[in-house]
């Protein structure tokens, strides 16, 4: 799975969150790619909850 897809997957705007906050992004996409997506999510669980709410994808980009 790419870092991407696994964006989209959480429902989380992967453009508006790389322009918010490129270093936070960076970081995930590099740890996302050493490890298993399963993880990542434990490793991140709140955060990501964080910046699901912060660039929500919107509904039409979800399927």
């Amino acid at each position: 799975m790419e870092f991407l897809e696994y964006l989209k997957q959480k429902k989380i705007n992967a453009q508006a969150f790389a322009k918010a906050e490129p270093d936070r992004y960076q970081e995930w996409q590099e740890l996302f790619g050493a490890m298993h997506p399963d993880s990542f999510t434990t490793q991140k669980k709140f955060l990501i909850n964080e910046v699901r709410r912060r660039y929500l994808l919107p509904s039409e980009e979800k399927s």
